[in-house]
């Protein structure tokens, strides 16, 4: 049967071209069916305050670092929403006087927006994924206790050498958020061009992605609009570098965390669903993690919301 053409885009494919049962009983979990999705290799945790669900995320950090030595060097790879953890990982550094130098702590960047030349766009970009991790947490950080730049890992300039530093340097944890495009940093959904006008790419096809540049969904491109820059759609690029597929499954662990006001009740559903089923789609990015040997989806309750009919 041929799949539906998409409601949003129809020159891409997205979770709009899945089969309408399939989405019918992702809108109708409840919040104990979302719990209930867990199985060995998928996770499923509920936290009832947001200082408990942004503690827990920080803590990922100082987890990861504190397992890191200059013979095993470790780290994490960390989104650009949520932010609210960052300023809670830098204070907990300070009090623990956890040295990021001396234990050769690693740090990634999941992504960076490009400029038209698909040339990463400076530090000093208001939007710059750099600048925040910087100014939210790393700055804050005692430089007595700092790991050195050349820890600090941004997808610009040599891709291949960002790319290549997974396999020298262990990935404790790569911590994301959902995107309503249903992705992990920029890994979107295929464009519906070429030989994949029918059908979108298999998976395995996607999971050889590695990093790199790529073009982003429109429904990325409003998203960021409406959570980084109050709506103004012309300042956000509409491509970016982002790690791929191929380092994610270098990471120990992928953790997602749903505070909710990065996707809908609806998407946060759909993707935990589709993992726990084992049901891979690349129109649904996220569903792929259900590959992942250890994948943890985290949500802030009172974030989950329902799916139902509310005239506003």
């Amino acid at each position: 049967m041929a799949r539906a053409i998409s409601k949003v885009a129809p020159n891409w494919w997205d979770y709009t071209t899945l089969d309408e049962q399939l989405l019918a009983d992702a809108a109708s979990l409840t919040v104990r069916d979302l719990e209930q999705l867990s199985r060995p290799g998928f996770t499923v945790r509920i936290y009832d305050t947001l200082e408990a669900f942004y503690c827990a995320q920080a803590l990922e950090y100082i987890t990861a670092w504190q397992q890191s030595t200059p013979d095993n060097p470790c780290g994490i790879c960390g989104p650009i929403g949520p932010t609210e953890q960052l300023p809670l990982v830098a204070q907990m550094v300070n009090a623990m006087g956890l040295d990021l130098g001396k234990c050769d702590a690693h740090f990634w960047g999941m992504d960076e927006w490009v400029d038209e030349n698909d040339k990463p766009v400076p530090v000093d970009f208001p939007l710059s994924f750099a600048k925040a991790d910087h100014e939210l947490c790393f700055d804050r950080i005692k430089p007595e206790l700092m790991m050195p730049d050349s820890n600090l890992h941004f997808p610009v300039g040599d891709l291949k050498a960002y790319s290549d530093s997974y396999d020298a340097v262990r990935c404790k944890v790569m911590q994301g958020g959902q995107g309503e495009v249903k992705h992990w940093a920029f890994n979107d959904p295929p464009r519906r061009e070429g030989k994949y006008i029918e059908q979108p790419p298999t998976p395995d096809e996607y999971r050889q992605l590695g990093t790199r540049v790529t073009g982003l969904h429109p429904m990325t491109v409003i998203q960021n609009a409406r959570t980084s820059g109050g709506g103004y759609v012309p300042q956000v690029p509409t491509r970016a570098c982002t790690v791929g597929p191929m380092e994610t499954w270098k990471a120990d662990r992928v953790s997602i965390w749903h505070p909710g006001h990065h996707d809908n009740p609806f998407g946060i559903r759909l993707s935990a669903f589709m993992i726990s089923k084992r049901l891979m789609d690349t129109s649904v990015p996220m569903s792929l993690l259900a590959d992942h040997p250890d994948v943890i989806f985290s949500y802030y309750r009172h974030g989950i919301g329902d799916v139902c009919v509310q005239m506003h």
